[in-house]
């Protein structure tokens, strides 16, 4: 008898998903204590306090490149976020919590693009929905604060200058945009684009390796083709990086400007 090998069949391209997005316990194999995106979180806290820490430690009248570095990209967010959007007298005691949510916000996106991290956070959707909550939660407090319930209540729902009788659509609607839509919107363009992004990173680096590897056919075309896969995917980390820097941007400048509307004498 001949003895005949046979090759193994080719399993087929596997497509990243939102499988790829339910990471393992880090000691127990489920997602019920600690996940790689929950250390990756901590790990963020961690470098944000440090940088932040050692750039303003020595307050040197001739600033180290260091210190120079971290006044700049405090300026940023206390004169660029802060003070333009919630005004020169109230900005100043906020500048602390939009200076940290821009830093942390960053530095969480920007983990998606670090050999052996690669994973941003925020790609999952409920520390998305966390963080959004807890602005929800600030802004409104905040509101209360300033106006008493009832004032932050009217302030909210209900628009100076409009005849009383479109009031009964518009409290409505004004209560869905201010109360139950923004930290909905807010969470959701942040989830969305570092999952996305996340999700293109994972598709051109394993789409690359299957068509370089595994795939069978014409050699040359397949070849090319995942050269080109792992050429686009450098392109997207690129891309990735701006819109990790742009979500951070967007989200505390909304933060701010929401902040700016709780604290607003009239609708």
């Amino acid at each position: 008898m001949t003895d005949v090998s046979i090759a193994a069949p080719n399993p087929g391209f596997e497509a990243p998903g939102p499988r790829d997005f339910q990471l393992r316990d880090v000691f127990f194999g489920n997602q019920l204590l600690l996940t790689k995106a929950a250390l990756l979180l901590v790990l963020a806290a961690v470098i944000v306090f440090a940088f932040l820490y050692l750039t303003a430690r020595k307050k040197a009248l001739v600033p180290s490149k260091g210190q120079y570095l971290g006044e700049q990209a405090y300026d940023f967010v206390r004169t660029g976020i802060a003070r333009d959007s919630i005004g020169d007298h109230d900005f100043a005691k906020y500048v602390p919590l939009l200076v940290t949510m821009f830093f942390f916000i960053l530095v969480n996106n920007s983990f998606g693009l670090i050999p052996l991290l690669q994973f941003s956070p925020f790609s999952i959707a409920g520390f998305a929905y966390g963080l959004a909550g807890m602005v929800w939660i600030i802004y409104n407090a905040i509101g209360v604060q300033r106006h008493g319930l009832l004032g932050y209540l009217k302030l909210q729902c209900v628009p100076s200058g409009v005849p009383a009788w479109i009031l009964p659509l518009l409290i409505p609607l004004e209560f869905m945009s201010n109360f139950l839509i923004r930290p909905v919107t807010l969470s959701l363009r942040l989830f969305a684009n570092m999952f996305a992004g996340h999700l293109l990173l994972l598709l051109f680096a394993t789409g690359g390796e299957y068509l370089l590897i595994h795939a069978t056919g014409p050699t040359v075309l397949l070849k090319t083709a995942g050269v080109m896969s792992f050429v686009m995917g450098v392109a997207v980390g690129f891309l990735e990086l701006i819109v990790a820097i742009l979500q951070a941007y967007v989200f505390t400048l909304l933060t701010a400007q929401y902040i700016s509307g709780s604290l607003a004498a009239e609708h």
